[in-house]
């Protein structure tokens, strides 16, 4: 029987989710791939380049959706737009990944199609409903028939919500696949040289949600722990465009020109990022993908939120989850500066880069 999967992609980390799950599909001959692009990253140059990088084939669909103003608009436009190429396509199962918009628009769209959703990644939570990926998070779980999920806390949240156990898979985590996949090659980098930086003489920082950079006061206090930690060791901060919006809504460009160990880029491509992410002292972020992979990397992890969806990366990893709190973080730096950190580096059950084997495997079984 030959079986039609659909995989639908959104942001540069779904990317990094669904490459190693496309490798492992091309080695079945009854199976046909067929990807889907939403366009929710909409910057082509940046796509292009985390699709060569991957070695991720172009996308067999690549749809346009206008943004919308609130995310519940988008996600319905996304759900139509994506309904549209389902019905067009006609695939017996979807894969979703992740937690953005295009993840809950596909899985929805699927399922109300009464097309078979999978989904990757499924069952962590932040339980913090004012984030926008955990209503995501929970919706897509609700219309899934096959959770995979990346630690034993997730599989704990879908029984709790009254989720089946046949439907749920621990498997381990895509995203550590890739990464596994890519580090050696990574470590061809130039992106050091390029910045003048020494390795594990400098730090990383990522910010890009709501709740950081959308209030001018809340945006403020980072920049006021940025000040501090500056003056003590270089920060590179690849700047997300949202983020970026807001420096210059915000007017803290102006201010950002004092701050002479503060190191803008332009958003970075995958290998770019992981070697300077694997040669840095620490990271500074308040992304949920990054949290994992410097639990592998063993590269102490400062988290600005006061939650993680990925309890296990605090409790075995590098993680440290220190709030937006300007004593604790500057605190918590200073000591990993002073090598007085003995960062946790247990590397999570089947974190091993064979997730996607696993899931691919229990797809073919269950399905054809």
């Amino acid at each position: 029987m030959k079986l039609k999967v659909l995989s639908i992609v959104g942001t540069r980390p779904n990317f990094m989710k669904i490459a190693p799950l496309v490798a492992e599909f091309k080695k079945y001959k009854d199976v046909k791939h067929v990807l889907v692009h939403t366009g929710q990253h909409y910057d082509n140059a940046m796509s292009k380049l985390f699709f060569d990088e991957l070695g991720l084939p172009k996308p067999d669909e690549h749809l346009f959706c206008p943004a919308g103003s609130k995310v519940d608009q988008q996600r319905n436009l996304l759900k139509n737009v994506i309904k549209a190429a389902l019905e067009k396509q006609k695939p017996d199962l979807v894969i979703v990944v992740g937690d953005v918009n295009s993840t809950v628009a596909g899985a929805e769209a699927a399922h109300e199609l009464g097309i078979k959703v999978a989904h990757v990644e499924a069952g962590l939570r932040s339980f913090d409903k004012t984030m926008p990926e955990e209503i995501n998070r929970i919706r897509t779980d609700q219309v899934s028939d096959f959770l995979f999920t990346t630690e034993k806390s997730a599989n704990f949240n879908l029984l709790k919500e009254g989720i089946s156990k046949d439907k749920i898979f621990f498997v381990g985590n895509v995203m550590i696949d890739t990464l596994l996949n890519h580090r050696e090659k990574a470590k061809q980098s130039k992106i050091l040289d390029e910045l003048k930086l020494r390795k594990k003489e400098y730090c990383v920082l990522t910010l890009h949600r709501p709740s950081n950079v959308d209030n001018k006061e809340s945006f403020k206090n980072v920049m006021y722990i940025l000040g501090d930690i500056e003056k003590r060791i270089k920060i590179v901060f690849p700047v997300h465009p949202r983020t970026m919006k807001n420096i210059k809504k915000f007017n803290f460009d102006k201010k950002i020109k004092y701050l002479k160990n503060l190191i803008l880029t332009e958003p970075l491509g995958y290998l770019d990022f992981l070697c300077l992410m694997d040669n840095s002292m620490f990271i500074i972020t308040d992304s949920g993908g990054i949290q994992e992979e410097t639990t592998v990397l063993g590269v102490p992890c400062l988290t600005l939120r006061k939650n993680t969806e990925r309890p296990v990366t605090a409790e075995q990893g590098t993680n440290l989850l220190v709030s937006v709190n300007k004593k604790k973080v500057i605190k918590k730096a200073i000591e990993i500066i002073g090598d007085r950190i003995n960062a946790k580096n247990k590397i999570p059950e089947l974190w091993d880069g064979k997730a996607a084997k696993r899931i691919v495997e229990i797809i073919i079984k269950e399905c054809c």
